[in-house]
């Protein structure tokens, strides 16, 4: 895409200087427009070194009210960001709706320059192309503008702007050793810059390649396509996108009407079976963290059937320094203005430590399907987006465990009359757990579904028999220290 690009004719300095003024201009009324449409903005800055990414972005942001953008360098990973998968850094910083985020470097720059410095292998390369690729494609889809924008400059002008800075002392600073070494291997870098514009060079997020030769025009070519781009976006509004064929290795699961619930323990059984198995997760979660295995238990089920009960089980064994709850509920305003996992990729554990989810991102094919607060087109869609996102997690190397919890209608029924007579357990029970029992039976068409399209190889779903919560906690214990010591 480099090696074939053929660069326009620049125009005169008069006309680039009158061009600049108007996209300026146009651009300052922009911000108002995507705060009332709720657009949110993503524009990337790559390039050569030296290419001029940092001089430019200081003149466009300008022209933007400062309380609606934010801008990011990328820099040296954190220990914390080492410790978490690929994505998590460069997700965490996506913008609200309604607002810009500018990215002076992204994912290109890492990726490209961990595999031309030989850190990563080509095979873990290749597997991160197909990650960003479906990240872009997920943000795309969920209403994000994002715009790509690579600046190229020749090898010769590179050396001769690098040296220029290297004669200044007070600019001597702004060259890094990563200038100096892609330009000494000028070629070779052309070449990976090349293939991964063309891998990543999708239609919903294309990549535009910027003459950064000169800085104005340079200016006014991303200007140009930035007020361009969004009022396309403004104007497309609300669209249906395609619904992506299922490409992960399913599981076979039966319907929750199937699954027998007559299973239980008696209180000896559970007494012993519970000291067992929490001696044994205790020794384990210590192998885990020698190890940096990162554990995420997602938990999901009927009012009352004893998801807390169940995590307290898991907990009581473990050392509170290596894992997290997190009970999730309905998404703060900040967390409803971005993408629907947004919040829950701010929640992964570091490599080593357990997070455990109690509801999770199925929220979306759930309580957001039924209750109308995302669109068709959004819950469709999600089934590919959640399986990706979990994929994600095991590829870096997680444990990925999801329980269902599974009562039938008449032990809800009478956990709840139980909650509301008994004052101590009257905070268990709202209004709204009565109205989502009105709906059990589309609920229950639901989540059938969810499991059906779900249930991957790397991610399963376990269904917890819990009529009896005993049995139920046992079963959760069991899965779990059995899927651990698979992976040990």
């Amino acid at each position: 895409m480099l090696k074939d690009w053929i660069k326009s004719e620049r125009p005169e300095t008069e006309e680039i200087e009158k061009r600049l003024e108007d996209l300026r201009a146009r651009l300052a009324t922009k911000q108002t427009e995507i705060r009332d449409h709720k657009l949110p903005v993503l524009v990337i800055l790559e390039g050569w070194g030296a290419a001029g990414k940092g001089s430019v972005l200081g003149k466009i942001i300008r022209n933007i009210d400062p309380r609606f953008f934010k801008v990011s360098t990328q820099s040296v990973k954190t220990e914390e960001e080492m410790r978490k998968p690929f994505l998590y850094r460069h997700f965490v910083k996506i913008p609200e709706a309604g607002k810009y985020m500018f990215l002076d470097g992204s994912w290109m720059d890492e990726v490209t320059g961990e595999y031309l410095r030989g850190e990563i292998d080509e095979a873990t390369y290749r597997k991160r192309l197909d990650s960003i690729k479906s990240f872009e494609r997920q943000l795309t889809d969920n209403g994000y503008l994002v715009l790509k924008f690579f600046f190229q400059i020749d090898e010769k002008e590179q050396k001769k702007r690098i040296d220029a800075l290297l004669a200044d002392k007070s600019t001597k600073w702004r060259v890094s050793k990563a200038d100096l070494w892609q330009n000494k291997h000028y070629d070779k870098c052309m070449d990976v810059y090349d293939e991964y514009l063309r891998e990543t060079n999708q239609s919903q997020a294309p990549w535009y390649i910027i003459d950064a030769k000169n800085k104005k025009w340079a200016e006014t070519q991303l200007l140009d396509i930035m007020v361009n781009g969004i009022d396309t976006a403004l104007t497309n509004g609300e669209h249906a996108v395609p619904i992506l064929q299922n490409m992960f290795p399913l599981r076979k699961t039966p319907k929750l009407a199937e699954i027998p619930l007559d299973k239980s323990l008696t209180e000896e059984e559970y007494r012993e079976e519970l000291d067992k198995c929490q001696k044994k997760l205790a020794k384990l979660h210590n192998e885990l963290y020698r190890r940096r295995i990162p554990v995420i238990v997602a938990y999901e089920g009927w009012d009352a059937a004893g998801k807390g009960g169940n995590i307290k089980r898991i907990t009581g064994s473990l050392d509170p320094r290596g894992f997290e709850v997190h009970p999730i509920a309905s998404p703060e305003p900040h967390e409803k203005a971005r993408h629907y996992l947004w919040r829950f990729w701010n929640r992964l554990p570091k490599d080593g430590h357990i997070a455990i989810f109690d509801r999770t991102w199925y929220g979306r094919v759930m309580v957001e399907r039924l209750e109308g607060f995302c669109s068709e087109n959004d819950w469709q869609r999600a089934y590919n987006e959640i399986n990706e996102f979990e994929k994600e997690l095991t590829d870096w190397g997680a444990i990925v465990i999801k329980f269902w919890v599974q009562i039938d209608k008449d032990t809800q029924l009478e956990r709840f009359t139980d909650r509301q007579n008994t004052p101590e357990k009257q905070w268990k029970i709202t209004d709204e757990d009565w109205r989502n029992r009105e709906k059990w039976d589309v609920y229950e068409i639901a989540i059938d579904e969810m499991l059906q399209k779900t249930n991957t190889t790397t991610a399963p779903w376990f269904v917890l028999e819990s009529n009896d919560k005993k049995y139920a906690r046992i079963k959760a214990l069991k899965i779990l220290i059995e899927e651990i010591e698979k992976r040990l």
